[in-house]
């Protein structure tokens, strides 16, 4: 393979909003900070914002002065590269954790919609196993259309929202829990059995994904100048 070959190792999708209406955005997890410098550079160069997920604060702060271009979340481990959101309307998403170590998750999906535009309710530790905590709040949780449940161990509290609110309920499966949770396979077994219709399930600690669901539901459209041919 040719120096000039092996140089090219990423391909940015500055087209994806176009064609999806979701925004591109770079997993830093397994990435150099070479490599994430160079996705920078690329990005400026076309006047474009990225968002940056699983970006440790290690190689945050190994980015030097790049860093002064980024608004990061060391919780959420994101990062928004030249953007600075702007959210003048109402809430549109309600973000409900079970408990407070679900907290990482449920804040990268409060980040990947806030990148959008779109602003987001937290209702956060209200899990089953203090139900009052969740009934206190749940008048609120089913006025938004779509609701993101995020929680770990065994995961109930997607399924009971999905029985007792009209709204789309995305589950996010977290990887919270003693032994026999196994690193969230547990809760994602259990989402994925659950006998609660319309449940939407995305992968253990996935906020990001399920931030993506949610624009989704809302856009509820096809993109307006999307041309099949082009896919």
């Amino acid at each position: 393979m040719s120096a000039a070959a092996s140089a090219v190792d990423f391909r940015l999708d500055f087209d994806r909003r176009r064609r999806t209406g979701l925004d591109e955005a770079v997993f830093a997890e397994g990435k150099s900070v070479d490599q994430l410098i160079r996705i920078l550079r690329a990005a400026r160069a076309r006047g474009s914002a990225l968002l940056l997920t699983r970006l440790s604060e290690e190689k945050y702060r190994a980015l030097g002065e790049w860093t002064t271009h980024l608004d990061y979340c060391e919780i959420s481990r994101t990062g928004f590269f030249d953007h600075r959101p702007d959210h003048a309307e109402a809430p549109r998403v309600a973000i409900v954790s079970g408990g407070t170590s679900d907290g990482p998750v449920a804040r990268e999906a409060e980040r990947t919609l806030a990148f959008s535009g779109v602003s987001s309710a937290s209702f956060l530790d209200v899990g089953v196993a203090g139900l009052w905590r969740l009934t206190a709040c749940l008048e609120a949780i089913g006025s938004f259309p779509v609701v993101i449940a995020v929680a770990g161990m065994d995961a109930a509290l997607p399924t009971v929202l999905a029985g007792l609110v009209p709204g789309v309920i995305i589950a996010v499966p977290t990887s919270v829990g003693y032994g026999v949770a196994a690193g969230g396979e547990t809760a994602l077994r259990a989402l994925l059995a659950s006998c609660a219709p319309g449940l939407v399930v995305v992968n253990i600690d996935n906020g990001y994904g399920a931030a993506c669901a949610a624009l989704r539901s809302l856009h509820g459209r096809i993109a307006p100048n999307l041309k099949l041919a082009e896919v």
